[in-house]
């Protein structure tokens, strides 16, 4: 297994974390943390841990999320031989020759018909 595939595998998992994370929370501001009774009263390891916790949870996967991206990005051309372009170099050489034009033979000769005439 490649380091390339580590890395798209562990992308993947932290991608689907963090589509559950976001997931939980509530855009206005109840989520998981209403749905434990919280109404107006914070408890102590209560409601506002829980907020705390998707809150920070979500910084972090984004986080590691991203690493994971760059760091892949290092590892997908590891071992491989170089990918630069040949067109761009002036010191490469055309290994395969260029195609030839096919030849129209029934125009050639009634083109020299033509002209013998």
């Amino acid at each position: 297994m490649s380091t390339f595939t580590i890395f798209l595998a562990l992308i993947v998992v932290v991608a689907f974390l963090l589509v559950v994370v976001i997931m939980v929370q509530n855009p206005k501001g109840g989520g998981l943390s209403s749905s434990f009774g919280g109404g107006g009263t914070q408890q102590l390891g209560g409601v506002k841990k829980t907020t705390d916790f998707l809150d920070k949870s979500t910084w972090t996967l984004a986080t590691l999320l991203l690493a994971l991206i760059l760091l892949s990005n290092v590892a997908i051309n590891k071992g491989s031989e170089s990918l630069d372009s040949k067109a761009l170099d002036p010191d490469a050489t055309i290994t395969q020759p260029l195609p030839a034009l096919p030849v129209d033979t029934a125009n050639d000769a009634a083109t020299t018909e033509e002209t013998t005439e």
